[in-house]
């Protein structure tokens, strides 16, 4: 509070302290090109360009709305996957911590060599296609 003769409490505003939740909230692009159901229990995710930490929001919704309706198994397509980093990692454990089995289709380069380094370390077993 202040007055005419008082100087005000606050001179100087803290800016808010800020919890880091991830960088999912940060602005991004949307790496998403395209999703559609695959039977009753089944989702195909088309990827596309750069899947970094900042541009995995959308998809990380769109497992979240997925697992509430009931969908188990997800296929992610990334034939047009220009980049990706560990950002794709977490999305595939936050996919299997709720349940859900995936596929990945079609990997480029960038997405094999990730998950090459991440062997052994993903949550549950890596299914690709055929497997």
């Amino acid at each position: 509070m202040s007055t005419q003769r008082t100087a005000p409490i606050l001179t100087h505003i803290p800016r808010p302290v800020m919890c880091d939740e991830g960088a999912d909230t940060a602005p991004g692009d949307i790496a998403v090109h395209s999703c559609r159901n695959l039977g009753a229990t089944g989702l195909l995710v088309v990827l596309k360009g750069e899947v970094d930490h900042r541009g995995t929001a959308p998809l990380r919704a769109i497992l979240a709305s997925a697992a509430e309706s009931g969908v188990t198994d997800l296929v992610l397509d990334t034939s047009r996957v220009t980049f990706c980093d560990s950002g794709l990692l977490g999305v595939l454990d936050q996919w299997t911590l709720m349940g859900g089995r995936y596929r990945i289709d079609a990997p480029t380069p960038c997405v094999l060599r990730l998950l090459r380094v991440a062997e052994g370390t993903l949550r549950g077993p890596l299914r690709r296609a055929g497997g």
